[in-house]
Order: structure tokens, then C-alpha cells, then sequence
């Protein structure tokens, strides 16, 4: 069939395209400010990009519209529809559906899918379970929020049925693992996106509250989470991090699904020793040791995550363990952009406050208690612009010696919430500025660490060039 994607440059958006262009079909697509890295992505799988949602792209007639949920009915101040495509869609009678619907429809199905749940840490430990399957010789699917350094890419359909049969009564469905967001499917269908994946194994790898701007507290976003849960079938494994209160309450609204939980001291997987060298237990027993180059416990719980949704596969914790001690991590996870006169940049993607503090948590360990670390970031998402979590933004630095805030577009006085930071904290409401507060603040042996969700204005090769 032909399909025209509506924002096909979001990283969920665009990797469904590619999969179903790798799956034989048509794909177009427009967005606003065709953006790289999946502009090139998708150029180079050849699927046409448009400029733009104007009304003319009707005149495409593909068999069905995709709409992703950057598209609503909003008006702008002069009345005029923000997405005069829709309005076209639904006047003419187009058939549309939403991304996650028709992943589900035309890529889900007949597989054995696992989805990757939580708050943070959905990007990396999909890629890590991924990584582990492939190692094992699975040749999973995938379709994952970043580019896994391992794979290159975003999505891929993989084999079209399973090398070696595995455990339970559908051991030769094709292996598939995506990452499960809790954020709405679109204007038109405000389930979360994961109800609509089915998965066989699912990992619920942590749970907060997040996404303020559609969800009014944390009990509403934990009833998503159980609607997962009800989808999976009896045969099937619930994956839940033993240390979350909130996924205690989910579990205890019901559950049909064998259980097995990771993390605490007495779970079925647990850890023991430092989050870059350590053994694997399970049901205290030791069954593996992995060695890696990632670091902070927040990883070491990502990767029994992994290791639990593997062995419902039937891989070996030894096995996975090897796979993840050759693990490249993802792009913007961590990600060292450059080294000059002794100052390492780092990108990440991190921007709750928990998953700030973890990230600079884990620096902090591996770096020791003498370097400095200079924490430079933006409250771009959604739930931080509204300044739902402010308050807690000094208690997410406590780890770095010196933080820097980009507050360009916040309704809020983030000067006023980072306070208690005293003189250890800047804040400009431009790129320049922020880099020329971090330039004169920075020294030989120091780690600046850029977090976003976004591009943060190329602020990484900006500052490297700076620093010289």
C-alpha cells in the first residue's frame, strides 16, 4: 500500500516508515522543518519528504493516512487550522489511522513482541534487549526511540520467522522489541501508545510522574500502565523493577501474567558489586558477571531489565551478560562529542530531574569525588516547561560542581528554583551567552555533560570549538 506519514521526522514516526519501506510498501511524508537525524534517515531509504502540512499533499491519495500525534485541530490567531491536511483528511473522507494502530496491524502481528516500559531508561534498555536477542542469534525486529551504536539504525524488521524455536506454545514467531511510551496515540485516540503492542514480554522498568501537559497525576499514568498489563496473556511475562512502589500499586490492581521482578535484594534477578563490574543473581544464585563500559545503577538496573525479558526467551543469563559486555550504548546516551585541553564533552538525553541526577550520579562514580563536573541542560520537554518539577532540579544537580540553564521559552523564573544552588548556578536565555558562561568557568580535568531532549541549538560542536 501507499502511506503518507504525518510528522515522519519524530523518532517513532520515522522509524515506522522505514519498516514499512523495508516491508515492501509506498511511504511519503511531511513534517514541519524536515529536521535531521531522521530526515537523512529516511532520504536515504528514498521515501519523499514534504515541507509542511499543506491541504495540496491530498492530492497524493495514498491507501491510508498515518498521523502522528504531533498533529491536532489547534487554530492559530488567525483561525486558520495549524494542519490544513487533516482538515482536508476528514473532509474528504481519507482514510487515516494513528502510528501505533498501524505498526500494531501491519507489523505486530503474528510476532512475539517485547515492549519496554517506564518512565526512563526505555531508549538504552530496549537496545540493550535487542542487542542481547541478536547476539543469541534471535535476529529480532526492533523499533527503538535513538540509534543504537550497535545496529545504526533505528528500526528494522528482522527475520521473518525464528531461527530456533523457543520456550512456550509460540516458539517460532519472529522475535520483535520496541520501545513501549506511555504518551498518548493521538488527537484522535488518547490511549497511551503501548496498549496497542500486545506484547508477549513486557518490561515495566520504573514509573514516575512524567508528561504533566496530558496526565493530571501519577495514579493516572499508572492506570496506562495496567491497561499494558491486561494485554498480555496468561503465557506471557511480566518484567517489573522490585524497587518501585508505583509499579507495586500496578501489579496489585491485577495481573494474569507470570511475574518476574529485578532490582531489589530479594527479587528473581538482582545484582551484587559496583554498576560497572558485577555479578548477576538469580533467585540469589550467581549466573553471570558483566564487565562494562556503562556506568550507574540506573544501567545496572537497565540491564537485568534486559536479562530478565531475555530469559523469557530462553537466553541464558550468560549469554546476555557476553552480549552486554560488548554493548555500544545509544547515540546521545552518555555520548562523548569531544576532548579538548583536557575537557571532555558528553551529550545526553536526560531532562526529568531523576533521570539528570542518575546520569550525573553515575558520572560522579566513575570520574570520583576530585574531577568537577560542569552540568549544562535545557527544561525543554514538555512537563519541564509548564515547571511542574522545578523544585526539584537542585536536588537533581547535587552531584555537579557547577550547573548552567538555557531558559529560553520558560514561562518560569528557573533562577529562582536553582536558588539554592547559590553561586554554583548560571542561567542565559541564549546559546552564546550559555557558552560563554561555561567557557570561562571551565578547566583542564573537567567533564561538561550538555542534557536535552532536543538539539539544545548544536551547543556540543559549539562548545568544543569554543573551549579551543
Amino acid at each position: 500500500m501507499h502511506i503518507h506519514i504525518l510528522g515522519i521526522c519524530g523518532t517513532f514516526m520515522g522509524g515506522l516508515a522505514a519498516l514499512a519501506r523495508e516491508a515492501g510498501h509506498k511511504v511519503t511524508g511531511c513534517d514541519a522543518g524536515v529536521y535531521p537525524p531522521m530526515s537523512d534517515q529516511l532520504r536515504q531509504l528514498g521515501i519523499e519528504l514534504i515541507e509542511g502540512y499543506g491541504a495540496d499533499q491530498i492530492a497524493l491519495q495514498p491507501d491510508m493516512y498515518v498521523i502522528g500525534n504531533v498533529v491536532s485541530r489547534k487554530r492559530l490567531p488567525d483561525g486558520t487550522p495549524k494542519f490544513p491536511l487533516m482538515e482536508a483528511i476528514l473532509d474528504t473522507g481519507a482514510a487515516y489511522t494513528s502510528g501505533p494502530q498501524w505498526l500494531a496491524e501491519h507489523v505486530l502481528r503474528g510476532r512475539h513482541v517485547l515492549a519496554v516500559a517506564g518512565t526512563h531508561g526505555k531508549t538504552t534498555t530496549t537496545s540493550m534487549l535487542t542487542w542481547v536477542l541478536e547476539c543469541a542469534g534471535l535476529q529480532p525486529g526492533f523499533l527503538v526511540g535513538g540509534v543504537p551504536l550497535d545496529f545504526g539504525v533505528s528500526a528494522r524488521l528482522g527475520a521473518a520467522k525464528r531461527p530456533t524455536r523457543g520456550p512456550g506454545p509460540v516458539g517460532d514467531e519472529p522475535v520483535f522489541v520496541i520501545e513501549a511510551d506511555e504518551y498518548d496515540t493521538a488527537f484522535f485516540d488518547k490511549r497511551s501508545k503501548f496498549v496497542h503492542y500486545r506484547p508477549r514480554t513486557a518490561v515495566l522498568n520504573n514509573l514516575e510522574f512524567d508528561h504533566a501537559d496530558i496526565f493530571d497525576d501519577l495514579a493516572a499514568i499508572e492506570r496506562q500502565f495496567h491497561h499494558l498489563i491486561r494485554t498480555v496473556p496468561s503465557t506471557g511475562r511480566v518484567v517489573s523493577n522490585g524497587l518501585e512502589e508505583s509499579l507495586t500499586r500496578v501489579l496489585g490492581q491485577g495481573c494474569w501474567s507470570e511475574v518476574r521482578n529485578f532490582g531489589s535484594a530479594v527479587s528473581d534477578f538482582s545484582a551484587e558489586g559496583d554498576p560497572s563490574d558485577f555479578a548477576v543473581l538469580h533467585y540469589g544464585k550467581k549466573v553471570g558477571q558483566l564487565t562494562w563500559s556503562l556506568t550507574g545503577v540506573h544501567n545496572q538496573l537497565n540491564a537485568l531489565a534486559a536479562i530478565a525479558a531475555a530469559d523469557h526467551l530462553g537466553v541464558s543469563a550468560e549469554v546476555a551478560c557476553e552480549a552486554l559486555s560488548r554493548f555500544q550504548n545509544v547515540k546521545r546516551r552518555m555520548e562523548l562529542r569531544g576532548t579538548v585541553n583536557g575537557i571532555d564533552v558528553y551529550d545526553d538525553f536526560a531532562h526529568h530531574p531523576t533521570a539528570i541526577r542518575t546520569t550525573l550520579d553515575g558520572l560522579r562514580r566513575k570520574i570520583g569525588p576530585e574531577a568537577r563536573i560542569l552540568a549544562v541542560f535545557e527544561p525543554r520537554s514538555n512537563t519541564m516547561k509548564l515547571g511542574t518539577m522545578k523544585s526539584q532540579l537542585p536536588w537533581s544537580l547535587e552531584s555537579a560542581d557547577l550547573a548552567f540553564c538555557h531558559t529560553a521559552g520558560l514561562d518560569w523564573d528557573a533562577a529562582e528554583a536553582l536558588q539554592p544552588m547559590a553561586e554554583h548556578a548560571k542561567v542565559a536565555d541564549n546559546i552564546d551567552t550559555l557558552i560563554q558562561q561555561v567557557t570561562a568557568a571551565a578547566r583542564p580535568g573537567d567533564t561538561i555533560v550538555c542534557m536535552s531532549n532536543g538539539g539544545f541549538g548544536g551547543i556540543h560542536a559549539k562548545l568544543l570549538e569554543a573551549l579551543k
